[in-house]
């Protein structure tokens, strides 16, 4: 149980952002536009969301470093961010916008937008900033919770993907918008807990 609590809110944030059930939804609107062999698709945009998120965990906090952006400042732009994209989701507008740019892409790669944006945007590469530029201390067994994090939800995600390519004709679309949306109830309450935490750190600076 004391290796299991850790993993909780790392996981519970990346399942939230990178929503699996949501990106299903979409990935069933292009299934007859991907060319390639569907499970490789599958396989490979997982895999290179991952490594994608990877260099961000690790370097995301070099770059705010380098460019002199406290960690604060990020928390709340990150938050604002998050939370216009829940808001998005709970009025099933990121859906709609994600479909209509889905459905204008002629050409459906494993890395392009199956990696990024669909599941290494900018909601997931927002929090694995954060989360990385968060740690305080145990800095290494710390970051290994979030990879770990990391590789099961996108895990379950190439699993959910892989359900989708062979039970297509039966998965329905609406239960998945319903789930979306409670995702993003769950997103906006993670992005304003960014903000507080952010303006918590700043008014502790002053002091």
């Amino acid at each position: 149980m004391e290796y299991i609590e850790p993993l909780i809110k790392p996981f519970v944030l990346y399942f939230v952002v990178i929503d699996p059930i949501g990106t299903i939804a979409l990935f069933l609107t292009v299934l007859p536009n991907i060319k390639e062999k569907k499970t490789t698709v599958a396989y490979e945009g997982t895999f290179y969301a991952f490594l994608i998120l990877l260099f961000f965990l690790f370097f995301g906090r070099f770059v705010l470093n380098h460019l002199n952006i406290s960690i604060y400042s990020f928390k709340i732009a990150g938050g604002i961010i998050l939370l216009l994209i829940s808001i998005e989701m709970l009025f099933n507008k990121r859906a709609q916008r994600r479909e209509k740019f889905m459905k204008n892409e002629k050409v459906f790669s494993s890395i392009f937008p199956l990696a990024i944006p669909l599941l290494a945007g900018p909601a997931a590469i927002t929090s694995v900033i954060v989360s990385a530029s968060s740690i305080k201390e145990n800095y290494f067994t710390t970051i290994l919770y979030d990879i770990i994090s990391l590789f099961l939800v996108l895990l379950i995600t190439l699993v959910m993907f892989l359900i989708t390519i062979k039970y297509e004709k039966f998965i329905n679309t609406k239960f998945l918008q319903v789930f979306s949306r409670i995702i993003g109830i769950l997103l906006c309450a993670l992005s304003i807990q960014f903000i507080l935490d952010g303006i918590f750190i700043y008014f502790n600076t002053l002091n």
